[in-house]
């Protein structure tokens, strides 16, 4: 059976030497100092909470205010979400990134539906075997919509423990999340898992954050190893760099008065199931060589949807992924009328207002935006 390391256990049975453990440290701080106005806590029903947390994961607060917000106006709850087109919510969820979290939200929404009726279970096992919910989330919503004393291990949560316990191992190795979840669970206090939920989440948020923590303000700098021996810049220990592969794409802008082609792109893979600009031989690594964007070959895949008239390049730019570099070559076609061949499936017209409204990636959003700025100038 895995136990917890001699040194993390010793390092938290001190805060039990000389006052308040470290759980109640936590929630004595939260319910003074920690944030209690976020739109989610207003009423925590599990529905609430749960749109919260897949919102929030690898995204930062002040993004998913807006978009939680128009979320719950459209799908005030999960029987709305349900059965919604998943195209809807696509569309809303655009721009926010890890567009994998949008469709596990829609089958998860389902799931729930279809197996507890609407109710999210309390349980966070069986929360976790629902799309899209890991151990910490599942623990997140089971905590704070009905009280469950579970512990959660965010990327907050990790840095204050990396911190506070010193330890000098990156926390994503897998040995030492597994200690980081047995210190966890050893710590969550009798009472208030609500607040020490929170308040270690706002620790981590607003007090001991990434750079320049102020650590003057924290509940447990008395026993902080990181802030005794000088090393809050060294720790948490972070990952080990890869090289960030760099790859390039060929996007034609196919334009007929004012309204351009886009593509329905495969439901899984890079901005699966949006709509985006199409791509003239896919996403591939780039070189060192000079890329010229060949406009011929534009030309001949705009004679597809129309009677070319004029091809322009645009300047070229780069989006960057957790895992790539992209830099993207749009080239604009323009042509008299639209023929037949538009109608297949997979393609459709918009005009580039439309962009805020359509399920798009965030570059080819920005790059119909920009259109519109310059037609109008």
């Amino acid at each position: 059976m895995t136990v917890l390391h001699p040194d993390l256990a010793a390092t938290a049975a001190s805060f039990f030497s000389d006052g308040p453990s470290l759980g109640d440290r936590v929630v004595q701080w939260q319910r003074v100092h920690g944030r209690h106005d976020l739109p989610w806590q207003k009423n925590r029903t599990a529905y609430r909470v749960w749109l919260s947390e897949i919102m929030l994961q690898q995204t930062q607060v002040t993004a998913v205010i807006p978009y939680y917000e128009r979320f719950l106006q459209r799908f005030p709850d999960v029987f709305s979400l349900a059965e919604a087109p998943v195209e809807d919510v696509m569309a809303l969820w655009a721009g926010l990134g890890y567009y994998t979290r949008a469709r596990n939200l829609h089958r998860c929404a389902q799931e729930v539906v279809a197996t507890y009726q609407g109710e999210f279970p309390a349980d966070p096992v069986l929360l976790q075997a629902l799309p899209g919910i890991g151990r910490s989330t599942a623990a997140a919503i089971s905590a704070f919509s009905y009280g469950t004393r579970a512990a959660i291990m965010d990327g907050n949560v990790k840095r204050v423990f990396a911190r506070v316990f010193g330890i000098r191992e990156y926390p994503g190795n897998k040995p030492v999340e597994d200690q980081l979840w047995l210190l966890a669970d050893s710590l969550l206090p009798a009472e208030g898992i609500d607040a020490y939920t929170q308040g270690l989440m706002d620790l981590g948020a607003t007090v001991c954050t990434r750079s320049k923590p102020v650590c003057m303000l924290c509940p447990l700098q008395p026993h902080c190893v990181a802030n005794r021996e000088q090393l809050t810049a060294e720790l948490p220990v972070r990952k080990p760099k890869k090289a960030v592969p760099g790859k390039r794409v060929l996007m034609p802008v196919v334009m007929v008065n004012g309204q351009v082609l886009l593509e329905q792109r495969p439901p899984s893979g890079i901005w699966g199931g949006l709509l985006s600009l199409p791509e003239i031989g896919g996403m591939q690594l780039a070189d060192d060589a000079l890329f010229e964007p060949d406009t011929n070959a534009v030309s001949a895949f705009a004679e597809k949807f129309t009677e070319v008239q004029s091809v322009r390049l645009l300047p070229d730019f780069e989006h960057v992924f957790t895992h790539f570099r992209l830099q993207i070559f749009p080239v604009i076609a323009e042509g008299s009328r639209w023929l037949p061949q538009v109608a297949e499936s997979r393609y459709s017209i918009a005009s580039p207002e439309q962009a805020d409204t359509l399920a798009l990636p965030a570059p080819v959003r920005s790059l119909l935006t920009t259109l519109v700025q310059d037609s109008s100038l």
